[in-house]
């Protein structure tokens, strides 16, 4: 797969990662500064969005449905006040203001993205470096992983989903388990290579505990390739998201999320596609700009590749 195959570095990450100036020469790869930039304005728009959306995005008013963007319509508030109001992205079906939705949904997608990346490698650097250390569990766990990775993970996701309630809890278990053997294979090859340096043998010649020498002398050479493996996993979710809600086995449709308003929008894509459009365009710049700053973190980290950057 091609996100296992760039984020496979090799053990020398874990010198070139310590080497003074490295996180300076990242900031000065381009790619790192276009998806780090995009990413904090992404940010700074979901930390904002109380203060940046214009109405309730859950507020609907059936006397505004189906408006062009910038129309001007009227809302309804919980009080029962009629205002005037511009509907900048245009309304939805229910005369939901789409640009409250969106602003609210970078928030809902920034969670999910960053939550699932940070759950599968905590879980899959626990059950790699366990299976890398002992051999004895190697082959079990490993063979339980290719049988995770054997079945396509968005099925996974479909499948937990529909077992549970589903929540914002439910849908990142269920995005993050199916990426959690990619990582295990990961940090495993890592841990193989590692395990056979001079230093470490004498550690376990000097009769250092073995859970000391996995997280203290192992687990520091793990951190450039989880570095940028967390970044593919952190776009896969978002994107993921957006697609178990499209197919409305996500997050339940009264939580504004990019997924639902293209999902609630594509039946009148043809006469109305700004409810499409708008949505879309969020969720592609996010997945490019963690993309792009996955590729930037790779080419300085790797060591193969920093050498020609």
């Amino acid at each position: 797969m091609a996100t296992d195959e760039r984020a496979a570095l090799s053990v020398e990450s874990a010198a070139v990662i310590e080497r003074p100036g490295v996180w300076r020469r990242a900031l000065d790869n381009w790619s790192v500064r276009i998806g780090g930039c995009v990413l904090l304005v992404l940010v700074a728009i979901a930390l904002a969005a109380p203060w940046l959306h214009t109405v309730d995005p859950t507020l609907f008013d059936p006397s505004s449905r189906d408006l062009l963007p910038g129309a001007m319509g009227e809302v309804m508030t919980l009080d029962g006040e009629t205002l005037k109001h511009q509907f900048l992205m245009g309304s939805d079906s229910f005369g939901r203001d789409i640009y409250s939705r969106v602003i609210y949904g970078t928030r809902v997608s920034l969670i999910v993205g960053v939550a699932c990346a940070l759950a599968a490698v905590a879980i899959g650097v626990l059950i790699g470096l366990t299976a890398g250390y002992l051999r004895w569990l190697d082959g079990t766990v490993m063979r339980v992983m290719d049988g995770l990775m054997a079945i396509p993970g968005i099925l996974i996701a479909i499948a937990l989903v529909a077992l549970w309630r589903a929540s914002l809890l439910t849908v990142i278990i269920a995005i993050a388990i199916p990426e959690i053997p990619r990582v295990t294979r990961l940090v495993r090859a890592l841990v193989l290579s590692v395990r056979e340096e001079p230093y470490v043998e004498a550690a376990i010649s000097l009769g250092t505990p073995g859970w000391k020498i996995m997280f203290k002398h192992i687990l520091p050479n793990t951190a450039a390739p989880l570095i940028v493996q967390g970044t593919y996993i952190c776009a896969s979710g978002i994107l993921i998201e957006a697609i178990l809600s499209f197919l409305g086995v996500g997050l339940p449709t009264d939580i504004p999320t990019w997924g639902n308003i293209m999902a609630e929008g594509r039946v009148q894509f043809q006469d109305y596609p700004h409810n499409v459009f708008f949505p879309g365009i969020f969720l592609a710049v996010t997945v490019l700009a963690v993309n792009i700053l996955g590729d930037g973190l790779r080419d300085t980290l790797d060591p193969k590749m920093s050498k020609r950057v």
